[in-house]
This record gives C-alpha cells, sequence and structure tokens, in this order.
C-alpha cells in the first residue's frame, strides 16, 4: 500500500456526533471526501437534512440520525442502527458538544449539568457503544475525541466565561488518554483533537465581541477555516496513524504554544 493510499476511508463507516453544523460537518465533509460512509447525528432533523443534503451534493455518502447523546438508550439504538443498516462502525468521531457563558457567581446549576452531561457523559455513552461494537467486530476501529484548547489551559476571563465547558473539555482530553489504554489491546485507537477558535454558531458571539482581542493572541493571525480540521481528521481516522493513540493534538493557529 503508497503512502497516499494508506490514508484513503473507502468502505470504511464513520459515526460523527453532533455532525449537522459546524466542525462536526466539516469532519464529516473531510471523511466523507476521503471514501468514508458517514452517518452523522443531531437533536434538531432540519439540521440534520439539511447538512445531510450538502454532504450528498458533495458525492458523500451520507445517513442522518435524531440522537441526543444525553441519553443512553437513543445512543445505544444509534450504534445499533448504524450496523444494521450499514454493517459495521470503524470510526466514532465524538463531536457533540455544548457550552454556557456566565461569570461564576451566575452560573446556574442546571447549566452546569447540561454541559457536563452533554460533553463528559454524552462522549463516554457514544464512546462505549461504539467501542464494545468494535471489539465484537475483532477488526480494531477509530475513536476521535473534539475537545477544545479551553480544555488544556485557563481562559482568559475578557474573553471566555466558560467554567462549565473549559472543566468539561479538560474531562474529555484525559478521558482519550486513559480509554487509549484500555482500548490498545483490541487494536482501536482513542485520540483527541482541540481545536482554537473556528467561526462557528457556538463561537459567534465570542467572535463579534471579541475577535480582535482572539486574533492578537494568535501567531498566525487568523481563526480556523472550512478545511483546517479535515487533514488531521482523516489521518486519525485512517491506517496512517495505526500506532499513535492516546494524544491530544490542538489545532489552534499557534496559541498554546505560547
Amino acid at each position: 500500500m503508497s503512502i497516499l493510499e494508506q490514508f484513503r476511508l473507502d468502505a470504511q463507516v464513520a459515526l460523527v456526533t453532533g455532525g449537522s453544523r459546524g466542525l462536526g460537518r466539516q469532519i464529516a465533509e473531510g471523511l466523507g471526501e476521503a471514501g468514508a460512509s458517514v452517518v452523522i447525528t443531531a437533536r434538531k432533523v432540519a439540521g440534520l437534512a439539511e447538512a445531510a443534503d450538502y454532504l450528498r451534493s458533495r458525492g458523500i455518502r451520507c445517513t442522518p440520525v435524531q440522537c441526543d447523546v444525553t441519553i443512553p438508550d437513543e445512543v445505544e439504538a444509534t450504534v445499533a442502527r448504524v450496523i444494521d443498516e450499514l454493517g459495521k462502525v470503524d470510526i466514532l468521531v465524538n463531536n457533540a458538544g455544548a457550552t454556557w457563558g456566565a461569570p461564576l457567581a451566575e452560573i446556574p446549576l442546571e447549566a452546569w449539568d447540561k454541559v457536563v452531561r452533554t460533553n463528559v457523559n454524552g462522549t463516554f455513552y457514544v464512546s462505549r457503544a461504539a467501542a464494545l461494537a468494535m471489539i465484537r467486530q475483532g477488526r480494531g476501529g477509530r475513536i476521535i475525541n473534539i475537545a477544545s484548547i479551553a480544555g488544556l489551559r485557563g481562559s482568559d476571563p475578557r474573553v471566555m466565561q466558560t467554567l462549565p465547558y473549559n472543566t468539561s473539555k479538560g474531562a474529555v482530553v484525559n478521558f482519550t488518554r486513559d480509554l487509549a489504554v484500555k482500548l490498545a489491546e483490541h487494536a482501536i485507537t482513542v485520540n483527541c483533537i482541540c481545536p482554537g477558535f473556528f467561526p462557528t454558531k457556538m463561537t459567534a458571539w465570542t467572535l463579534e465581541h471579541h475577535g480582535d482581542l482572539i486574533k492578537e493572541s494568535i501567531p498566525m493571525r487568523r481563526f480556523g477555516g472550512p478545511e483546517d480540521l479535515k487533514g488531521l481528521a482523516v489521518f486519525l481516522a485512517s491506517s496512517a496513524s495505526a500506532y499513535i493513540t492516546g494524544q491530544v493534538i490542538a489545532v489552534d493557529g499557534g496559541a498554546t504554544a505560547l
């Protein structure tokens, strides 16, 4: 197999949570362009349908499935459906996430619970269901968790008052490391991508109000773009990364190098 062929994902089935918009859709598009059949999930049907139409217009085989990752029964049913309709699951991208912005004294307890339930519990529920399926299949697999540079360090309070989000993404980072150790014997790799600032619905308010200040903290002096996560996601999903597991990679224009 040539080096470029190692990056191909032909005949692979990829499940991308939170795949209807933003970074999830970008990653789903990248995996599909590399040859994978892509299953995208989200809570809202309308957004799923729009994303599926877009991906199909790009020649990508796409199956949309409504799923709330905070509900274990829905997660189990989604993974079972993927296997029933497509025969297997080879790649999982845990991208579904939530945030909440407020100073410490103003964070409602229900907001903390919602963010942790989505970002931590949801990542665990989907990872467990997919990993058990991969183990039964006996062919290994790839799990890619999407955290954030907010999970690697504290955030400037002038820019991000997002303690629940930062905490939950820090948990995803170490969840990645420990799950990688636990699944290594099954040839299932687990790695983590930590994006910096990308223009998405989640970051829209922050970039509108603090965009200039944020750019000053990025050595490349720009935000992430629509192609900047695809290559790394494809690499971590492919056989080219077969000996890489438990790793955390920032895609942030150099922000965490300072």
